[in-house]
């Protein structure tokens, strides 16, 4: 591919702009740096600040999961590399970012008209920021999952290059389309299938047509039967400490009764921040359980709960998930959080960012059982759901999925409006893609060496981790 900074457009004002723009910024060769282990931050301090805000008792469950690999670790490490990207030059080209847009963060749900997308979908820690962030922790998860697995440096290579061709490809035709063009884009899988299905072995084909099968049938039902069982006549969620504690069990049940009572209250608040067609829907339906679910890697600690309410009768269960929005781990390094409420910067993030959301996401506040203030954002527990299975995956088919994330990463990025000024910084020749392949690896590397300082920690007695 050839073609220097924004030649491809003709209009002044189109030049201006890009013109401008790229007077201020760091070259594209550049954006290779990785920040000198004597000036970065402990990637381990920085996990032990972030603890203090997170439920004591589950701090040491987060530190097992982060144990396990060092993909495990990258997965939980948002802060210390949001600590690391702000120590180099960047684009200065500020859209929404997921910030957190590892490939375990990308994958399949259902869109209210019951077709199955794909797309970004996890939000916690979207906020402004230079556009390339998301795509260095991207680029840099296949890399760091290519070394884990072992796989050879070729298809890792491939794979890390995808993501940065297709999210280049893909920009540059959103600053050709205009702006509802760009909005009402998004990524059937039906034709992603179409696309890309070729490029896989029959065996790769034949796995991943089972993964969508099943995703179709990960949806809130399944979670039900999952997750809750009969009890004195009524549907409530099982015990499975640590990863499952029905609030009984936390508080005894008086005290129990009183908390109900308070997320009945918070679901009556959080229902403003619907559309009101959906709020009309969720009124129909009363809350009769909770418990406390512990979910993901870098998420544990935080404050979750899944609230189980009834509609026109038992066989009528419905599964929403209170998830604690805490600071962006951006926040620090970028500029202050425009909102008042961190749950409604995790919902308008997502509504920008993402194609099609689900129905009843919205936000609240509410005080916490231990007397703490916690924004909230909620949503539907599942309405179909698929990811790729990182200790299954092919390395000869991880360019493919590589792919899907750049055109999703780079779909949600043009919504933000900066698709002209972003394709015009990257150009159309491999400078770019170049650098990032170079980053990746530093990066990855950089993550062995933090995952071994965590274990070592752990083995001597200095950090505490619970082993699942």
């Amino acid at each position: 591919m050839t073609g220097e900074l924004g030649e491809q457009y003709q209009t002044p004002e189109e030049r201006r702009l890009i013109g401008k723009a790229a007077r201020k910024r760091v070259r594209r060769r550049d954006h290779d740096q990785i920040p000198s282990p004597d000036h970065r931050a402990d990637p381990l301090a920085l996990l032990a600040e972030q603890a203090t805000t997170r439920l004591a008792e589950l701090v040491p469950l987060r530190y097992g999961r982060m144990a396990r690999s060092p993909f495990a670790f990258f997965r939980g490490a948002a802060l210390p590399m949001a600590a690391d990207l702000a120590l180099v030059p960047n684009s200065g080209i500020t859209v929404q970012l997921c910030g957190d847009a590892h490939l375990s963060n990308f994958g399949l749900f259902a869109s209210p008209e019951r077709k199955m997308l794909f797309d970004l979908n996890d939000f916690d820690e979207t906020h402004p920021g230079p556009f390339e962030w998301d795509l260095k922790r991207l680029v840099a998860s296949f890399s760091v999952l290519g070394n884990d697995r072992a796989f050879s440096r070729s298809d890792t290579e491939a794979a890390v290059r995808r993501v940065v061709w297709t999210y280049q490809s893909e920009m540059h035709r959103y600053a050709e389309a205009g702006y509802l063009e760009q909005w009402y884009d998004h990524i059937p899988v039906s034709l992603a299938w179409e696309t890309l299905s070729p490029e896989l072995s029959p065996d790769a084909r034949e796995r991943t047509e089972k993964m969508l099968t099943k995703a179709k049938t990960s949806d809130s039902r399944k979670a039900v039967a999952k997750l809750t069982e009969w009890r004195n006549g009524e549907r409530v969620f099982k015990s499975d400490p640590p990863t499952l504690v029905p609030i009984e069990e936390i508080l005894g049940e008086e005290a129990a009764a009183a908390v109900l009572a308070d997320f009945t209250g918070l679901l009556g608040q959080y229902l403003t921040t619907l559309q009101s067609d959906r709020r009309r829907l969720l009124e129909r339906y009363r809350l009769t359980h909770i418990a406390r679910k512990v979910v993901g890697v870098g998420s544990v600690g935080t404050r979750a709960w899944v609230l189980l309410l009834t509609g026109r009768d038992d066989n009528d269960p419905l599964l929403l998930q209170a998830k604690e929005a805490q600071r962006s781990v951006l926040e620090a390094y970028t500029e202050p959080c425009p909102f008042p409420s961190s749950g409604e910067r995790v919902v308008a993030g997502q509504h920008l960012l993402q194609a099609v959301s689900d129905i009843f996401l919205g936000w609240q506040q509410l005080v916490g059982i231990d007397g703490t203030t916690v924004d909230y954002y909620l949503r539907q527990l599942r309405d179909w759901k698929g990811n790729v299975d990182v200790d299954t995956v092919a390395a000869s088919s991880l360019h493919v999925y590589a792919g899907l994330c750049g055109w999703a990463l780079a779909r949600a990025h043009a919504r933000s409006g900066k698709a002209l000024e972003i394709a015009g910084y990257l150009g159309q020749s491999e400078v770019f893609e170049d650098a990032l392949w170079r980053f990746a690896e530093r990066y990855a590397a950089l993550t062995f060496v933090d995952h071994a300082a965590l274990v070592a920690a752990i083995e001597d007695g200095s950090i505490t981790a619970l082993d699942e």
